[in-house]
C-alpha cells in the first residue's frame, strides 16, 4: 500500500507540474517579465520533474508488480520529460526572447544626451547604414528560425521514436504473451523485410556516427558494418539480394572476427588520441575526438551483438542523442546535472527498449558466443553483459563525450556529471537493498526481487567502472588547469 500511495503521489505531482507549466505559459507571462530574478532563483518545472521522477521510481521498487513492469515507469517518465523539455523550449524561444527586447524607458534623458543628440543629427549616410543593418537581420533570423523549429520538433520526434520502439519488443509480464513487431520480423516468412530493415539501419548508423570520426575510422566503420550484415547473412538471419536459399548457413565465426578486428582498431585509435590528450597539454578537441572514436567502436560492437530486429533501437538511440545535443542541450545551455539525469533516464528506457526485463529469461545468452567456436568464460561474460547493458552504456559514454566538449565553457562539468550519475545509481540500489532485506520472506523473493537485485548489482559494477573513467578524465583536466 505504501508503494501504491507513493506512485499515486508521483502521478499527481507530475500532473501538477504540467498544469503549472501550462498556466505559466498561457496565463501569466507578464509576471515572469516583471520579476525575472524570482523566476531564475526558483526551481524550474524540469528540476521538479527530475526530483519527483527519481523519488517515485525508488518508491515503486517496493512492489513486485512495479518491478515486473518497471519499463512502464520509465516509458512514462521519458514521455513526461519530453513534454517538460518542450515547455522549456517554448519558454526559451517565445517568452524569454520576446521580453529581452528593450522596453521604452519612462525616465527622461539627461541634458548631455539631449545636447549630443541635437548637435549630431543623423545624416543620409547614417540612415543608409541603418538600412543595411536592417537588411542583414533576416538572414540571421532565418538561421535562428530553423534552429528554433528543429528544437521544437525534437521532443516530438523523440516521443515518436519511443512509441515505435515500444511496439518493437514486448517486455515485462502482463503483456509479454502478445505478439509484437519483433516477432513478426523474426519469422521465417518475413526474412526479406528483416533484411531490408537491417541494411537500412546499418546505413543510418554509419551516417549518424561517422560525422565526428577521422577518415581511417570512417573506413573501418563502413567495413565493420558491412561485416555485421555478412555475419547475420552467414548464420541465416538475413539474406543478400542475390541469395535465394539458406543452404550455406554457418556459425559466422570468420565474419564476426572480421568485425572484431575493426572494433579493436577503432577503439585503439580513440585510445591513442585519448592518451595523447592526457599526456600532452593539448586542447580538449583531441580528447573529444578520442572519446568519440571509442564511442563509435562500441556502437559497432553493439550492432554486431544485437539481434537484427533490434538494430532500429540503436538507430533511434543515435538519432535522439544527435538531435538533443544539437538543438536542445547546447542551445538552451542545460547544466551538467540536468544533462546527466536525462542521459540516465534515456539509458534506462533503452535498456527495456531492447527487450530486456527484470527477469533472467530475457538475457540474450547467444550474444556471448558471437565469433567463438566454443564457450570461453571471460569473453562470453563480457559480450553477454555488453549486449544486455548496451543501451545504458552507450548513453553514459555519449554523456562523457558531451561533457568533454562542454568542459571549456564549464570546467567542472565532468566532476558534476560523475557525481550526479553515481548518486543516481547509489540511491535506488541502497533503497532496494533495504527493501529486499525487509521483504526477504515475500512470496516472490526468488522470482521477482532476487533477479532485480542481480541486475542492479551488475549495473552498479558497470557504473563504478564508468565513474572511474570519469574521474580520470576530470583529474587530468584539473591538473592541467593551473598550468
Amino acid at each position: 500500500w505504501l508503494s501504491a500511495v507513493g506512485v499515486i503521489m508521483l502521478v499527481s505531482g507530475l500532473l501538477c507540474v504540467l498544469l503549472s507549466a501550462l498556466e505559466k505559459r498561457c496565463l501569466s507571462p507578464k509576471v515572469l517579465v516583471k520579476n525575472p530574478a524570482a523566476s531564475a532563483s526558483s526551481w524550474s518545472e524540469l528540476d521538479v520533474l527530475i526530483l519527483a521522477g527519481t523519488i517515485g521510481h525508488v518508491t515503486s521498487l517496493g512492489a513486485s508488480s512495479f518491478i515486473e513492469e518497471e519499463h512502464q515507469t520509465w516509458y512514462f517518465l521519458i514521455s513526461t520529460l519530453c513534454l517538460a523539455i518542450f515547455q522549456t523550449i517554448c519558454r526559451h524561444y517565445f517568452l524569454v526572447k520576446e521580453h529581452d527586447l528593450p522596453l521604452p524607458s519612462t525616465a527622461k534623458p539627461s541634458p548631455a544626451e539631449v545636447r549630443g543628440t541635437l548637435s549630431h543629427p543623423k545624416n543620409d549616410v547614417d540612415f543608409l547604414q541603418d538600412d543595411l543593418k536592417r537588411d542583414k537581420v533576416p538572414l540571421s533570423e532565418n538561421v535562428r528560425g530553423s534552429e528554433k523549429w528543429m528544437a521544437l520538433a525534437t521532443p516530438w520526434v523523440t516521443l515518436i521514436c519511443c512509441r515505435l520502439l515500444r511496439s518493437l519488443n514486448q517486455t515485462g509480464v502482463q503483456w509479454a504473451y502478445r505478439p509484437d513487431f519483433g516477432h513478426w520480423l523474426t519469422s521465417s516468412e518475413h526474412k526479406a523485410e528483416l533484411s531490408l530493415l537491417a541494411s537500412a539501419s546499418l546505413v543510418l548508423i554509419f551516417i549518424l556516427v561517422q560525422r565526428k570520426c577521422s577518415l581511417v575510422s570512417k573506413i573501418a566503420m563502413a567495413l565493420g558494418l558491412l561485416g555485421v550484415y555478412s555475419y547475420r547473412a552467414a548464420i541465416g538471419n538475413v539474406v543478400f539480394p542475390w541469395q535465394h536459399d539458406s543452404k550455406d548457413i554457418s556459425k559466422g565465426i570468420i565474419e564476426a572476427r572480421f568485425v572484431y578486428v575493426f572494433v579493436l582498431g577503432i577503439v585503439f585509435t580513440g585510445t591513442k588520441d585519448l592518451l595523447k590528450s592526457q599526456v600532452l597539454s593539448t586542447d580538449s578537441k583531441v580528447r573529444f575526438i578520442g572519446l568519440w572514436e571509442i564511442y563509435s567502436g562500441l556502437v559497432l560492437l553493439a550492432a554486431l551483438l544485437l539481434r537484427p530486429h533490434n538494430l532500429p533501437v540503436l538507430v533511434f538511440c543515435l538519432l535522439i542523442q544527435a538531435m538533443m545535443t544539437k538543438y536542445v542541450w547546447k542551445p538552451l545551455e542545460f547544466d551538467a546535472a540536468q544533462v546527466t539525469i536525462m542521459h540516465y533516464w534515456f539509458g534506462q528506457a533503452f535498456f527495456f527498449f531492447q527487450g530486456n526485463s527484470n527477469g533472467i529469461a530475457s538475457v540474450d545468452v547467444a550474444a556471448g558466443f558471437v565469433g567463438l567456436d566454443n564457450y570461453v568464460e571471460i569473453p562470453a561474460v563480457f559480450l553477454t553483459g555488453f549486449a544486455t547493458y548496451s543501451g545504458p552504456l552507450l548513453w553514459v559514454i555519449h554523456l562523457l563525450c558531451y561533457l568533454s566538449s562542454d568542459v571549456d565553457r564549464n570546467p567542472s562539468a565532468m566532476g558534476h556529471g560523475c557525481f550526479c550519475y553515481a548518486l543516481l545509481r547509489s540511491i535506488p540500489v541502497a533503497a532496494y537493498i533495504i527493501l529486499v532485506t525487509g521483504l526477504r520472506y515475500h512470496l516472490f523473493i526468488w522470482s521477482v526481487f532476487s533477479p532485480k537485485l542481480l541486475y542492479e548489482g551488475v549495473h552498479v559494477f558497470i557504473t563504478a567502472a564508468v565513474c572511474l573513467f570519469f574521474t580520470a578524465m576530470d583529474q587530468n583536466h584539473s591538473c592541467k588547469g593551473p598550468v
